[in-house]
């Protein structure tokens, strides 16, 4: 009897084990920095230079991070902050001496989609919304299938191909791909 019970207290941390939803062995990930976005392919911008109306547009950032500028030509918009982008347009308007003091404005008007897989109602890809968690995104997606693991998602943050651990209330990024992992028990 007591061989039996030794032998099933061994076995038991396995079959728990083998039960894991594949996402609570994963490291948890990082909340994003504060005002820290960085533009990436898909973005939708609006570009204002004071003194240009010509350049005044919606731009979308291309598949190899580049915008497509009147009198500029291409310029590197991928993992830039909209202010870097900025500085980097002034900066080439003053070295071609086409301005002596640019005035540049860079506002997103859309972000690039999220994606979310899994167990939820209808997986697929959505509009990002500024402030998204992992909750609203489900949301968004229609709610947690009944087979759902409700307490913890996987998230690959755009850029990346490490998939991170995450909780209902992370925060999400624009292009974050979410996996809702189905519960055990």
């Amino acid at each position: 009897m007591r061989m039996l019970a030794a032998s099933l207290a061994l076995s038991l941390p396995v079959i728990f084990s083998a039960c894991s939803n594949g996402v609570s062995h994963l490291s948890t990930i990082d909340a994003p920095a504060q005002n820290s976005y960085r533009l990436g392919p898909g973005d939708e911008l609006r570009l204002a230079v004071f003194g240009f109306d010509q350049m005044a547009n919606v731009y979308t950032v291309a598949d190899n991070g580049d915008i497509s500028l009147p009198l500029l030509g291409a310029i590197k918009a991928d993992q830039r902050t909209p202010a870097e982008l900025e500085a980097a347009i002034s900066s080439q308007l003053l070295s071609r001496e086409l301005a002596t003091k640019p005035s540049v404005s860079v506002q997103v008007v859309k972000y690039r989609p999220i994606y979310i897989l899994g167990e939820v109602q209808k997986p697929g890809q959505y509009p990002y919304v500024p402030g998204m968690t992992v909750t609203t995104a489900v949301a968004i997606a229609g709610g947690y299938t009944f087979r759902a693991s409700t307490k913890m998602a996987a998230v690959t943050r755009s850029g990346t191909d490490v998939e991170r651990r995450a909780d209902a209330v992370t925060k999400i990024m624009p292009g974050d791909t979410i996996r809702v992992p189905e519960a055990w028990f």
